[in-house]
């Protein structure tokens, strides 16, 4: 693994590191872990190798970083306060991350330090073409499980202001008053 694959996966970490101290839900929450994802993908999507059972290895992985992705975005708690939504990585949130994280971080150690020929055993076993299927596969895993994390406290921030919008402007309406109902004004008798 190089500095830069180290620095990158650190800093993945750190953005759910980060949301396990409650904070405010902004545009930056989402723009700064796509951001890191997308010059990931920039740097190391190269080809998708389609050939043997890359394509299942792909599928594969990518799948499991699409779980685990909904189900961090799911441990992710996400409140309202005032006009605003806090968000906080619980701890199974930032489990799930780390797990995901970790796997990807110890292939990559393991294929550098004494793994490869083990994988090139598998690979060739499984019919897995290339090196490359495997650097798609995980970086993938990684865009799909920031996405899909991402995505999914989305859509429980948007649900979550949704529900809370008719209580919230029903709360603001003026209430209106009754009209007051006419009294009765007593006509003069006139049989005297």
């Amino acid at each position: 693994m190089t500095t830069t694959d180290w620095i990158t996966d650190l800093a993945l970490l750190l953005v759910v590191f980060r949301q396990l101290r409650e904070g405010r839900l902004t545009p930056k929450t989402f723009l700064i872990p796509l951001g890191i994802v997308a010059l990931v993908a920039l740097t190391y999507l190269d080809t998708v190798p389609t050939a043997g059972n890359d394509l299942v290895l792909i599928a594969t992985l990518t799948a499991l970083g699409a779980a685990l992705g909904i189900a961090g975005g799911a441990c992710t708690r996400i409140r309202t306060t005032g006009n605003h939504l806090l968000i906080k990585a619980g701890a199974t949130s930032a489990v799930l991350w780390v797990l995901g994280m970790s796997a990807r971080m110890g292939f990559q150690t393991w294929a550098h330090h004494g793994g490869a020929d083990e994988i090139a055993r598998f690979s060739t076993a499984h019919h897995i073409t290339s090196d490359q299927a495997w650097v798609t596969a995980f970086v993938l895993m990684a865009l799909t499980e920031v996405v899909t994390r991402l995505a999914t406290i989305l859509i429980r921030s948007r649900t979550l202001t949704h529900h809370q919008a008719p209580t919230t402007t029903a709360r603001l309406a003026p209430t209106p008053t009754p009209a007051p109902t006419p009294t009765p004004t007593p006509t003069p008798d006139r049989t005297a």
